[in-house]
């Protein structure tokens, strides 16, 4: 009898905490949905590294949107962040990350709101996609 009671306790637990993580995944889920229902499309031009790049923007800026930046481009691209602190300077990230072509790829993490940032690609051939902050 108390190994029965044991078995039902430990299954009504799990499946208490089964429903706590579903409804967090669920919350995770739709804050990712929203932020990149935001997203905006690029194009960086062939001969640099960067976008945005003088003369059309010198920096993107992050929104409260999103609490990671996000980028996906139409081809496979390898792209880091470069935060740019209002003191001045850059600030890059020492690894790049590999954007595949069409998905969702997510370059910089719990970045706060209105931080100045540029993308800098490793091939300086042109790049289209979306990104979302």
């Amino acid at each position: 009898m108390q190994v029965r009671k044991r078995f039902v306790a430990s299954v009504v637990t799990g499946v208490i905490a089964a429903s706590g993580l579903i409804a967090t995944t669920a919350g995770q889920a739709s804050a990712a949905g929203a932020c990149l229902d935001n997203a905006q499309s690029y194009t960086k031009a062939s001969g640099t590294h960067l976008y945005p790049n003088y003369p059309t923007l010198n920096y993107l800026l992050t929104s409260a949107n999103c609490a990671d930046i996000n980028i996906k481009t139409n081809t496979e691209r390898y792209v880091k962040v470069c935060f740019l602190p209002s003191s001045g300077g850059r600030q890059c990230q020492a690894e790049y990350k590999l954007a595949k072509a069409d998905t969702w790829m997510e370059i910089a993490t719990d970045v706060k709101d209105n931080t100045r940032y540029q993308f800098y690609f490793r091939s300086d051939a042109s790049s289209s996609g979306q990104f979302a902050d």
